[in-house]
């Protein structure tokens, strides 16, 4: 038997037997289980077919994700420097557009994508190469039509069946291997969703005999199956609601109700409705700072330096020459992050949004 046909048999029994107390421990086995067969399956599968090839570029990388026919070439033409293809029909896009969106002194890349459909994860619609390049993304912009919101929970699976994990933070968990002893649990929290049978299971299916465990959450066995795994994506991501333009106030609350335990950003991206909304959307789920440099007295107020949330003042010395973390002696500080103004710090010293910076280097 194959893997793909092993697949389907155990999903099969998993959709087939009823979740309790007595199936629970044979259920996350047969998880573990898929999981690994699952990443075997995209390894054997990884170099065929005809791969996006995608130069990042720019302070960040934001992917559009949705169905075909849905807006996204139009949105990327609109807030973006690029020219991608639009049509009143399915597949316009067949390969990934990039362009740039300039925001607050951001260089953002945005990539419109071809049209994911449901099996997208399983290589229906080349939705493999679509996913390997969401996968690299640092946030994932899902456009929905505001007359199918169901759209979201075909993305969603799909996007959750091929390893990412949006909004969500890898498991807080220590794994060591051992010579010998067996497997030791531990744990800082208490378990309520797992019991340590569980969780020896699982770990027996990734090959782990010896070994000692240490858990800082109170997972579940899916949490426990990500941590194992080698193909787990964690991404930021939000909803855009597109057409706005062509839904009464009622369809629109009816759609946004329907989304509501996600971050929803209602758009027309025919008519440059919410535009700038969405691209401060943006800005923010991506966590940048401005940083405006100080030279001879002078600040540059029109070219800040775009870095990301918790930047230090090592790392903008980094971001402007190899050589000034090795010239550096000091620097001065104005703005939020400052005690008060002008205040000299060193290396580790936190920056903040519009924070201005002196550098003070070894002169040679």
């Amino acid at each position: 038997m194959g893997i793909e046909e092993q697949i389907k048999e155990i999903e099969d029994e998993i959709k087939n037997t009823k979740y309790n107390k007595v199936t629970q421990h044979h259920i996350g086995k047969l998880k573990a289980k898929l999981a690994r067969l699952k990443e075997s399956s995209e390894k054997k599968s990884g170099g065929k077919g005809r791969a996006f090839a995608i130069k990042k570029s720019g302070n960040a990388t934001v992917g559009l994700i949705g169905f075909p026919s849905v807006g996204k070439s139009t949105l990327l033409n609109k807030i973006t420097d690029a020219h991608s293809q639009i049509g009143e029909y399915d597949f316009t896009t067949i390969d990934i557009v990039p362009g740039v969106m300039k925001y607050k002194g951001a260089k953002i890349q945005i990539l419109d994508m071809p049209g994911m459909i449901k099996d997208a994860s399983k290589g229906r619609g080349r939705g493999r190469e679509i996913i390997s390049v969401a996968r690299t993304v640092d946030l994932i912009v899902m456009l929905v039509d505001v007359f199918h919101p169901e759209q979201l929970d075909v993305l969603i699976r799909e996007l959750h069946d091929a390893g990412i994990r949006l909004n969500s933070k890898p498991p807080d968990i220590v794994l060591r291997s051992k010579e010998r002893g067996g497997i030791s649990v531990n744990s800082t929290v208490k378990l309520t969703k797992i019991d340590e049978k569980m969780i020896k299971n699982v770990l027996n299916e990734y090959s782990y005999i010896n070994a000692d465990i240490v858990i800082r959450e109170n997972i579940n066995e899916d949490r426990l199956i990500d941590f194992l795994s080698k193909n787990r994506a964690y991404i930021h991501g939000f909803v855009v609601l597109n057409k706005i333009d062509l839904a009464d106030e009622k369809g629109i609350k009816k759609s946004s109700e329907k989304l509501k335990r996600w971050e929803i950003v209602p758009i027309s991206a025919d008519k440059n409705i919410n535009l700038d909304l969405l691209k401060e959307k943006i800005f923010k789920k991506l966590n940048f700072i401005r940083v405006y440099m100080k030279h001879d007295g002078k600040t540059d107020y029109d070219e800040p330096m775009v870095v990301k949330e918790g930047s230090n003042v090592g790392m903008i010395c980094d971001n402007l020459r190899r050589d000034f973390r090795k010239k550096f002696r000091y620097a001065y500080v104005w703005g939020k992050s400052a005690l008060y103004p002008g205040q000299m710090v060193g290396f580790n010293h936190v920056l903040m949004d519009e924070d201005v910076l002196t550098l003070v280097l070894e002169r040679k």
